[in-house]
């Protein structure tokens, strides 16, 4: 049986993977600017080849294509008919390369531009896209999930209110812009503590 994430790093660092869209961009699989995830249902051989590059390099998690694979971020392509397919098939080309080995497969998810603090009614959105595009990796198989690249720590907790809602390791990373604080004004540290707090485990 596979030791889970939490174990393997109490036992030390465990190596990762990481910047698909941009190399799969760098090899013309897809499309500069929107950066949008479509090529794993388009060309799913192309998404296979580069975890099984991650996998030989050392990788002993493979993440799921499904950064930006949600509605607001598809619909600039015209692809928010497709969130689901794309959501499945991402984890499927995961899972398949992962088979046979020790690798740990990670659903994955990122900001959203439908996030503003100002507004209530925009955390009740992005929490129905985080659960619904949760829910399609976890069906298909995920180990654990990563949030990924949050400037605004409301979202970033929202994100890791769904992962365990769901019952996986959510791991969740921020990131800061022109200065190192959160669009709420907090510090690494403190984005790091409240995330914790929120239910974090990475």
């Amino acid at each position: 049986m596979k030791k889970d994430i939490l174990q393997r790093l109490a036992e030390g660092p465990v190596l990762g993977d990481g910047g698909y869209l941009l190399v799969l961009e760098k090899r013309g699989w897809v499309q500069a600017g929107p950066f949008t995830p479509e090529v794993s249902i388009r060309h799913p051989e192309a998404v296979a080849e580069l975890h099984r590059e991650f996998l030989h390099a050392g990788a002993e998690v493979l993440t799921t294509l499904t950064f930006y694979a949600s509605d607001d971020k598809l619909a600039t392509v015209g692809l928010q008919g497709k969130v689901e397919e794309i959501n499945r098939a991402a984890v499927r080309i995961a899972n398949e390369v992962a088979a046979g080995t020790d690798a740990l497969v990670a659903g994955n998810i990122s900001l959203t531009w439908m996030y503003d603090a100002a507004d209530s009614r925009s955390a009740d959105r992005v929490r129905e896209l985080f659960d619904r595009q949760i829910g399609w990796q976890v069906e298909e198989g995920v180990d654990l999930v990563i949030g990924e690249t949050f400037g605004a720590l409301g979202e970033a907790r929202l994100a890791v209110e769904a992962i365990k809602a769901a019952g996986k390791v959510a791991m969740v990373t921020m990131s800061f812009e022109q200065e190192p604080k959160s669009y709420e004004g907090y510090g690494p540290g403190e984005c790091a503590r409240r995330l914790v707090d929120a239910g974090a485990d990475i």
